[in-house]
C-alpha cells in the first residue's frame, strides 16, 4: 500500500508497478483521502489570502489522491484485470466524493473567492493568476455557488456518471472480447496479407483450436474489412462491429440515454441551456452554434468532393456498396489509381524502426534524446524511456504500450502517469506514457505496421511531447492542460512529417533488405494523403455532429438511440448503414473518455496543424527556428494563456482553413 501513498525509490520516481496489487488501492485511496480531509481542516483555519495560502496549498492538499487516481485509471485503460475492474466503481465514487466534498464546501470556496477578489493585489506571475482564474472557474463550474439542496443533488449526479462511464467502457471492452470470427477454411482467406494469416493462426492456437482467429481488435479488424475477397464475411464482421454493446449482454443504450439525461441535468443545474454550452465555455469554438456552423462549413466543401468518391469506388465495383465493401473497393481503388497497396508499406515500417524515427524526429526538432532504462513497468511488454535534453539534463520519463491485449481497451492514447508541476514542495519532471493497438510479432515476421498505425504512433507521440516539455510550475495549467480544442494541434501537426522524404528516410527501410523506402513509393504515399479525403473528411465531421447532437438536444425528447443517431449523422453519410448497427454505443470517446461535445475538436485542430505545418514547410520541416518557436509557444506554456494567442505567437497570425483545404485536395 504504501507504494501508492509516497514516491518510490527507483530513478526519477517511477511508479513502482511490480509491487502495487489491485487489493492496494482501496485501502491506500481511504488513508490518502483521510490524510487529505485532515489537511483540508487545517486550510481552512489559514487566515492569510495569498497565492501560497490559498491556492499552491489547495492543490498539494489532494497529491496523495490524485497519484493514486492516476496509477488507477492509467491500469484500468491499458490493463484492466479482473481484479482492476471488480474494484473500479468503487474506486470511481471515493474519488468523486472525495473532489465534490473539496469543490462544494463553502468555506474552501470561500478563500479561493478572497484570493481571486484580491489576485490584482497579490504581485502574482502571469502563471500564478491563470492558476489563480482556473481555480475560482472550476469551483463555479462544479457548483460553489449552488445552495445546499441543489449541491446534494449535483453530488448525486456526479456519482451517477462517474459510475455510468466505467460502465460504459467495460462494455464495449467486453463486447469487443465477446466476437471471435473462427475459420476453418482455407479458401475463406483468399485476398488477405500474410501478416494478418499468421497472427489468426497463432491467436487460434494460443486458444487451443484449429484454424484462424480473427477478432475485433483493429489490427485484426482492419486488415480484414479491406482485404477478404469473402464478402460474406465482410458482412459478418462488419456487422459485429457495428453492433458492439448494442443489445445483448452488454448493451448501452439505456446508459447512453442515462448519461445524456444527467449531463443535461447538471448543465440546468449550474446555469447552463445544455451540457456542450457548459463544456464550450472552456473551449476556443466557445459556444454550439459556433461549433455547428464550423462543421456545415466543412460538411458544404467536402460533400461533394465524398460523392464523387463514392461514384469512383461503385463505378470500379460494378455496383451499388454495402457498408461491408466500402473500404475493401476503396483499397482496390488505391491499388487501381495510385499503384499502392498498405501491404506494399509494411516491410519498411518495422516497429522498433519507426520508435527510432519519431525518437530522430524529436532529437532533430528540440534536441531531446530517449534512452531505454530499467525500470518497473506494469506489463512486460511495456519499455520505458528516459528523456534528456541537449545539455544531458533530465527531460522526464516516458513509456512505451504498442499492442493490444484483453485487458486493453481499443484505440489509442497519451496518458500522463505523473504530471510537471509542484509535488511535495518541489516542482517535479512528468512522466508520460503513450498506449496503442498495433500489429503484433509472429513467429516469422516482426511487428510490421501499416502506414495508419505509423501515423497514429506520431499522432501519440506529439500528445507526449506536449506533456513531456512543458516547462509550467503548476499541474493545473501544465502539458497537455489546455483548451480540449486546442490539446490535438500538437499530435495532429506531428502526422505530417510521415508523408515527408525527409522525415522517412530517418527510419523507413526494408526490415529484410535495410533498403531505404524507394522515392517513387514515397510520392505515393503524398499522393495517397489526398485520396478519398473528402469521405474521410465526412466521416469525421459525421461523429462530430452526432456528439453535439447527443449535448445539444432535449434528453427526454430521445427515445431510440439508432433512431436519433442516424438522424444526426445522415447528412454526413453518402452509404447507407448496416441495419441492425449502431455507432453510439461504443463512441467511448464522448460516453466514457473526454470528449462530450468535443469531437469536433480533431477537425478543429486540423486547421491548426495544416496551417502551423505550412510554416514549417515554408522553412523547412526540420528548421530550427520554426520549432523552437513551436516549442517555446505551444509545447511549453501548457494553458498558461489563451491559446489563440499562443498560436499568434508561433505563427504570427491566426490560422487559416484554406491550408486544410489544399491539404486534403478540397480547394
Amino acid at each position: 500500500m504504501k507504494h501508492l501513498l509516497e514516491l518510490s525509490n527507483n530513478p526519477y520516481n517511477a511508479v513502482d508497478f511490480d509491487k502495487i496489487r489491485a487489493e492496494n488501492f482501496i485501502p491506500a485511496l481511504k488513508e490518502a483521502i483521510q490524510l487529505a480531509d485532515e489537511e483540508i481542516l487545517k486550510y481552512k483555519k489559514i487566515t492569510e489570502i495569498d497565492f501560497d495560502s490559498c491556492i499552491l496549498k489547495l492543490e498539494e492538499v489532494s497529491e496523495k489522491v490524485d497519484y493514486i487516481a492516476t496509477i488507477f485509471y492509467a491500469l484500468y485503460a491499458a490493463n484492466a484485470t479482473k481484479e482492476i475492474q471488480e474494484i473500479s466503481e468503487e474506486v470511481s465514487s471515493l474519488l468523486t466524493k472525495f473532489s465534490n466534498n473539496i469543490t462544494l464546501d463553502s468555506e474552501v470556496f470561500e478563500k479561493v473567492k478572497k484570493c481571486y477578489e484580491v489576485k490584482g493585489e497579490l504581485s502574482l506571475t502571469s502563471e500564478q493568476e491563470k492558476v489563480l482564474e482556473s481555480y475560482y472557474l472550476d469551483f463555479t463550474r462544479n457548483g460553489a455557488l449552488l445552495n445546499e439542496e441543489d449541491k446534494t443533488i449535483l453530488r448525486d449526479i456526479d456519482e451517477k456518471l462517474s459510475t455510468l462511464n466505467l460502465k460504459f467502457s467495460k462494455n464495449v471492452l467486453d463486447a469487443t472480447n465477446a466476437f471471435e470470427l473462427h475459420i476453418q477454411d482455407e479458401k475463406q482467406l483468399q485476398g488477405l496479407p500474410e501478416s494478418s494469416v499468421e497472427a489468426a493462426k497463432e491467436l487460434a492456437n494460443s486458444k487451443n483450436k484449429e484454424g484462424w482467429i480473427f477478432t475485433l481488435q483493429y489490427p485484426s479488424y482492419i486488415p480484414f474489412i479491406t482485404y477478404c475477397d469473402d464478402p460474406e464475411l465482410r458482412e459478418k464482421m462488419a456487422r459485429a462491429a457495428g453492433e458492439k454493446a448494442f443489445g445483448g449482454e452488454f448493451d448501452n443504450q439505456k446508459n447512453i440515454i442515462e448519461i445524456v439525461s444527467l449531463k443535461e441535468k447538471r448543465a440546468h443545474l449550474l446555469g447552463f441551456e445544455n451540457h456542450a454550452d457548459f463544456v464550450l465555455q472552456k473551449r476556443m469554438a466557445q459556444s454550439p452554434h459556433k461549433v455547428f456552423s464550423f462543421l456545415d462549413d466543412l460538411l458544404e466543401k467536402a460533400l461533394p468532393a465524398a460523392q464523387k468518391e463514392k461514384k469512383r469506388i461503385e463505378d470500379m465495383a460494378g455496383k451499388p456498396l454495402d457498408r461491408w465493401d466500402v473500404t475493401y473497393y476503396s483499397e482496390k481503388l488505391k491499388k487501381k489509381e495510385l499503384d499502392l497497396d498498405e501491404e506494399m508499406l509494411r516491410p519498411y515500417f518495422k516497429l522498433e524502426n519507426v520508435v527510432k524515427g519519431v525518437f530522430d524526429v524529436a532529437h532533430k526538432l528540440y534536441g531531446i534524446k530517449f534512452q531505454q532504462i530499467d525500470v518497473p513497468v506494469y506489463h512486460p511488454e511495456v519499455k520505458a524511456y528516459k528523456v534528456l535534453d541537449e545539455k544531458d539534463e533530465y527531460v522526464g520519463l516516458f513509456y512505451t504500450d504498442f499492442f493490444p491485449r484483453e485487458t486493453k481497451r481499443g484505440g489509442a492514447w497519451m496518458t500522463e502517469l505523473f504530471g510537471q508541476g509542484h509535488f511535495q514542495g518541489e516542482v517535479r519532471r512528468p512522466h508520460i506514457s503513450i498506449v496503442c493497438n498495433f500489429t503484433k510479432p509472429t513467429a516469422s515476421k516482426p511487428s510490421l505496421l501499416t502506414f495508419n498505425e505509423v501515423t497514429t504512433l506520431f499522432h501519440e507521440f506529439g500528445h507526449a511531447l506536449h506533456g513531456l516539455l512543458t516547462q509550467c510550475q503548476y499541474r493545473k495549467l501544465s502539458g497537455t492542460s489546455v483548451f480540449w480544442d486546442f490539446v490535438e494541434l500538437p499530435s495532429q501537426i506531428m502526422e505530417n512529417w510521415v508523408q515527408e522524404k525527409d522525415c522517412l528516410d530517418l527510419f523507413a527501410v526494408h526490415y529484410e533488405t535495410g533498403e531505404k523506402m524507394p522515392v517513387e513509393l514515397i510520392e505515393k504515399i503524398k499522393k495517397s494523403g489526398k485520396f478519398l479525403q473528402g469521405l474521410a473528411t465526412i466521416r469525421q465531421l459525421s461523429f462530430g455532429l452526432v456528439d453535439m447532437a447527443w449535448h445539444t438536444s432535449k434528453a427526454n425528447e430521445i427515445n431510440d438511440v439508432v433512431k436519433f443517431e442516424r438522424e444526426h449523422m445522415s447528412k454526413a453519410d453518402v452509404f447507407s448503414p448496416i441495419e441492425g448497427s449502431c455507432f453510439s454505443t461504443a463512441f467511448s470517446h464522448i460516453f466514457a473518455g473526454g470528449y462530450s461535445a468535443g469531437y469536433y475538436s480533431y477537425k478543429w485542430a486540423e486547421v491548426l496543424d495544416a496551417d502551423a505545418f505550412d510554416f514549417f514547410k515554408q522553412k523547412g520541416i526540420f528548421n530550427k527556428e520554426v520549432a523552437n518557436k513551436f516549442k517555446t509557444f505551444i509545447l511549453e506554456k501548457g494553458g498558461t494563456e489563451h491559446p489563440m494567442e499562443l498560436y499568434k505567437k508561433f505563427r504570427g497570425s491566426e490560422p487559416k482553413v484554406e491550408a486544410l483545404l489544399k491539404r486534403a485536395g478540397l480547394s
